[in-house]
């Protein structure tokens, strides 16, 4: 099951390929994109099964082993992510076609729509599967080569000037990245992880702590933790409704999973866990408040996007198992339901043409499916019993009481009000847009694409389903949260035959 490994990478590359040549031809072009996603949401279902049933599974990329060569690593925790990131961008993707986001335009080349969609896919998978820090380096820079074109699509002038500050700033988080992969080389040796995982062990505490927090920076930038987070909330809200939703579920996440593997496999110790529990406590409360002010729904979900980073910040700082089951467990919850949310907006601003508040009012009455699309989702968001978002904030919470001590007790109050105050700015947007009487002079502009309203349905219901069926995902989660812990699992698998 081993040839399964590299499928998820391959696959959209070559999807990209066959629909660039297909440039010209829109039903073919989406036909191959859809087939290509499709594809690798099957693979990676059975890299799931094949890594909770019989572990890891490595791929030595051109038969030259680790640590020399370049290794693909699947385990349970890379599996899920697959799992989740695959689902929901092959949502996204039909959701987009509804749309037209792919068609023809005067304004742009919209026909690279399908090829750097398929491409941003690779990058995110790549990253998931790295086994080295310069391929999880290289899987960064793919996602972000395609976010750049897709994140200025239609070359509005706004897109063109907050897409300048996404890429400035994610450049300097590339460049802090090369830079921290540079400095590890340069100390050990090597940048397989699995390598690195021993021999960082051996340095001088200094020069081990200088390494984790280089790391920390770059991934703290990408992952939009508080006060890294400022390009977030002006940059995401401008793309097309399909992108900001991809961007939202996704790209941040690829951040918080880099810090979630380097921290547990290279830096198993507590050395920056106060720092990570200071961090996550203040992106929680200062993107939350943010969101309190916010009077559009793209950038009110943009500031709980920020928010909501520091849970599993919060998980990751406490250095436990139960802090990892549960920041695993959000994380999946998350994607879903930030992703779901973005793309309710979509349709809010599609049948409408507006994603202000104080010019929307009555879409329960003008559109129900679309109310209980909504309010599924913002409930799910802010935590209400039983949906996951409710079970994920429970474990996260109570790993901090577990814990015990000042800071994890100071995260459980910041968290539980922050879960407050998301259901307050959940209830006030539901309340603005959906259930008060309709303002004067704002009326719907145009149906609801039957294609974005199913894409929309299933990747909710998928939120939902998270709730049905919390408890074998959270026996995955706690496993792969085990792993993560003992580290030896991973080395073992990698290096059969032990660090050289």
């Amino acid at each position: 099951m081993t040839a399964l490994v590299p499928l998820p990478v391959l696959l959209p590359l070559l999807g990209a390929a066959l629909t660039l040549l297909l440039a010209n031809r829109p039903l073919p072009q989406r036909v191959v994109s859809v087939g290509c996603l499709a594809a690798t949401l099957v693979v990676a279902v059975l890299l799931l099964v094949q890594t909770y049933r019989h572990g890891l599974l490595v791929v030595d990329i051109g038969a030259w082993p680790a640590p020399v060569g370049i290794v693909l690593v699947a385990d349970q925790l890379a599996a899920l992510m697959l799992v989740v990131s695959s689902a929901v961008t092959l949502c996204v993707l039909l959701y987009s076609i509804g749309q037209g986001q792919a068609e023809t335009s005067e304004t742009a080349p919209l026909a690279i729509f399908h090829p750097t969609y398929l491409v941003l896919t690779a990058g995110v998978t790549n990253a998931f599967l790295a086994g080295d820090l310069f391929n999880l380096f290289v899987g960064f820079e793919m996602l972000l080569a395609a976010s750049f074109v897709l994140i200025t699509l239609n070359g509005t002038e706004l897109r063109i000037r907050t897409g300048s500050t996404y890429v400035v700033v994610n450049v300097l988080a590339s460049m802090i990245f090369l830079i921290s992969v540079g400095l590890v080389y340069a100390a050990s040796g090597t940048l397989n992880l699995a390598h690195l995982a021993a021999r960082l062990d051996a340095l001088p505490d200094g020069v081990r702590l200088s390494l984790q927090l280089m790391l920390l920076l770059a991934f703290g930038i990408k992952a939009a933790v508080f006060p890294l987070s400022a390009w977030l909330p002006d940059s995401y809200p401008t793309a097309p409704a399909p992108v900001t939703a991809v961007f939202a579920g996704l790209l941040t996440k690829v951040g918080v999973y880099a810090i979630i593997r380097t921290q547990t496999l290279l830096f198993p110790g507590q050395e920056a866990g106060e720092l990570l529990m200071v961090v996550a406590g203040l992106t929680m409360l200062v993107g939350i408040l943010g969101a309190v002010a916010q009077s559009d729904m793209k950038r009110l979900l943009s500031f709980t996007l920020v928010s909501h980073i520091g849970f599993m910040i919060f998980g990751v700082g406490l250095s436990t198992v139960a802090g990892l089951v549960g920041a695993i467990f959000y994380v999946i919850h998350h994607i879903t339901i930030q992703t779901a949310l973005f793309l309710v907006t979509g349709l809010v601003e599609q049948r409408t043409g507006s994603t202000d508040l104080r010019r929307l009012g009555g879409l329960a009455r003008m559109a129900p499916v679309l109310g209980v699309l909504f309010f599924v989702s913002a409930m799910n968001l802010a935590g209400i019993p039983p949906f996951s978002g409710f079970l994920g904030k429970l474990g996260l919470l109570q790993a901090g009481v577990a814990a015990g001590g000042p800071l994890p007790w100071a995260l459980v109050a910041a968290g539980t009000l922050t879960s407050l105050l998301t259901l307050y700015v959940a209830s006030r947007m539901w309340n603005l847009a959906f259930w008060r009487a309709p303002c004067q002079g704002v009326a719907p502009t145009a149906p609801l694409p039957a294609l974005m309203v199913g894409a929309t349905v299933t990747l909710v219901a998928l939120g939902v389903a998270l709730t049905v069926v919390a408890g074998p995902l959270f026996n995955v989660t706690t496993d792969a949260a085990v792993n993560l812990r003992e580290r030896t699992p991973y080395i073992q698998a990698v290096l059969p035959g032990g660090p050289p």
